[in-house]
């Protein structure tokens, strides 16, 4: 199948050029609407392929999810940084080439797409902390007073959406409490939130994650 390779930023590989299977669009980081929507536009039955970060993959599909292109867009995904929480999370290559090939070659599977209540959207890992106050995993009290640290991620196991971990750092290891969910919401004192690396522009007193009702078309599988 043919597909059209977004890099993102300074991202792009040597591997990664025009050729018979794909052609390139080097876009910036983080890409926004202009240049997203351009693509989509003309993208007719291609494959979309990002080589980036993992933020930069969140920005495209946030494009997806607002021009209602999650259904009929399969996404594949070539991390720039073999330490991306998307690719340890769904089980993707890291090798430029292995993941080009799947990219491009491999059948797209249905994996929740997580949204947030400002707007944005989760493909990977969530984070917050330390924080103090009070969350919620659907009707489950998973964190009630102070945490050093807060992660959600979409839920790879095909749960109800999304995995709440709690982390308390002790003096000798850590103790983890996992909790599987819809939706998680907490209240809590201002506190920096990361969505896929990237921090939210001011400490929020309040925030929710929740599943989408329409997955994202990851391709993951041969």
């Amino acid at each position: 199948m043919r597909g059209i390779v977004l890099a993102c930023g300074n991202s792009q590989s040597p591997l990664i050029t025009d050729g018979d299977r794909f052609e390139v669009r080097q876009v910036a980081e983080r890409p926004g609407k202009a240049e997203v929507d351009a693509v989509l536009a003309d993208s007719g039955d291609k494959r979309l392929v990002v080589h980036g970060t993992d933020g930069d993959l969140n920005a495209v599909v946030l494009r997806l999810l607002r021009t209602e292109r999650l259904a009929d867009v399969p996404l594949g995904y070539v991390p720039a940084d073999p330490r991306s929480e998307v690719a340890a999370l769904w089980g993707l290559p890291t090798d430029p080439g292995r993941a080009l090939d799947l990219a491009l070659s491999g059948d797209p599977d249905r994996v929740p797409l997580v949204r947030d209540d400002v707007g944005g959207v989760l493909v990977g890992l969530g984070s917050l902390g330390p924080v103090r106050g009070v969350g919620y995993g659907d009707d489950t009290v998973v964190l009630r007073g102070q945490a050093s640290r807060l992660e959600v991620t979409p839920d790879p196991e095909g749960g109800p959406g999304l995995v709440v971990r709690v982390i308390h750092k002790r003096l000798f290891g850590r103790k983890v409490t996992s909790t599987q969910a819809r939706a998680f919401q907490l209240g809590c004192l201002p506190v920096q939130v990361d969505s896929d690396g990237v921090p939210h522009p001011r400490p929020m007193g309040k925030w929710t994650w929740y599943r989408h009702t329409e997955d994202l078309r990851l391709v993951r599988g041969m």
